[in-house]
C-alpha cells in the first residue's frame, strides 16, 4: 500500500542511527501520561526520522502501556464502572466484587495492550507506535486520529491494514472469556468487548492527537 498523503512521513536523517530501540517515544512523564495519567507509550511526536522497532522494544512499549503505575489505578476506574452497571451479577458487590472487577479489568487492559502493542507488531512486522500529526485542522486531525485504528506504519516505512489492533484485540476479547463468568462467554458478548475496546482506543488516538497541544499550553513544553 502507498503512503497516505495525511500520514506524517519521515524526512531524510543525515546522521544515521544504528539503535532502532533509540527511535522509541521519548520516556518523559508529561508525554507517557495523557492529562498525567492514562499510560501512553506508544505515542510518538518525533517524525522527523522514524526507524523501525526490534522485536523486544514492541514489547516494551506493551508492557510500559500495561504496568505503568497509572495503569493499576486507570484499571480501578474501570473496574468501579463495570460495578456500578453491575456488569456480571455473579461477581457480586462489596470489597470481594470489587476485586473480581479490578482483577478481569486489569487483565482486560494488559492483555489487549500485550497481543496489539507487543505480540501482533512483531509477528506482523507493524509499528505500534501511534505518530502525532500535529498540523492542520481540528478536523483533519481527528480523522487523521480515527484512520489510525484500520492504518498502521509497517517496518517497512509503508502504510498497513492495522491487523495488529483488529486482530490483536479480537483474541484479547476471546481470551477474557476464561475469567469472565460463563453466562456471559456468547459470541455476542466477546463482539461487544471487542468493538467497545475498538472504540475505545479510537477515542484515546484522538486524545493521544491533541495531547501534546494541551500540554504546551499547561506546561509550555
Amino acid at each position: 500500500m502507498s503512503p497516505l498523503p495525511d500520514a506524517p512521513q519521515p524526512a531524510q536523517s543525515q546522521t544515521p542511527q544504528s539503535n532502532p530501540e533509540q527511535n522509541g517515544p521519548q520516556h518523559e512523564p508529561s508525554k507517557n501520561h495523557i492529562f498525567w495519567v492514562i499510560p501512553n507509550y506508544r505515542s510518538d511526536e518525533n517524525t522527523t526520522t522514524i526507524l523501525p522497532l526490534t522485536r523486544s522494544a514492541k514489547m516494551k512499549v506493551a508492557f510500559d502501556d500495561s504496568f505503568d503505575p497509572s495503569a493499576f489505578l486507570v484499571a480501578g476506574v474501570f473496574a468501579g464502572l463495570g460495578m456500578a452497571q453491575r456488569q456480571y451479577a455473579s461477581f457480586g458487590q462489596g470489597a470481594q466484587g470489587f476485586g473480581k472487577y479490578y482483577g478481569g479489568a486489569f487483565a482486560d487492559q494488559a492483555i489487549g495492550n500485550i497481543m496489539s502493542e507487543g505480540l501482533f507488531p512483531a509477528a506482523l512486522h507493524q509499528d505500534p507506535r501511534y505518530f502525532v500529526r500535529g498540523n492542520g485542522g481540528f478536523w483533519r486531525r481527528t480523522g487523521y486520529a480515527l484512520s489510525r485504528e484500520f492504518i498502521t506504519r509497517g517496518d517497512d516505512g509503508r502504510n498497513h491494514f492495522n491487523t495488529s489492533e483488529l486482530a490483536g484485540n479480537a483474541v484479547a476479547a476471546g481470551i477474557s472469556n476464561a475469567y469472565y463468568p460463563a453466562a456471559n462467554r456468547s459470541f455476542g458478548n466477546t463482539a461487544d468487548k471487542w468493538g467497545q475496546q475498538i472504540a475505545l482506543d479510537a477515542f484515546f488516538n484522538v486524545a493521544k492527537e491533541f495531547w501534546p497541544d494541551i500540554r504546551k499550553r499547561v506546561l509550555g513544553r
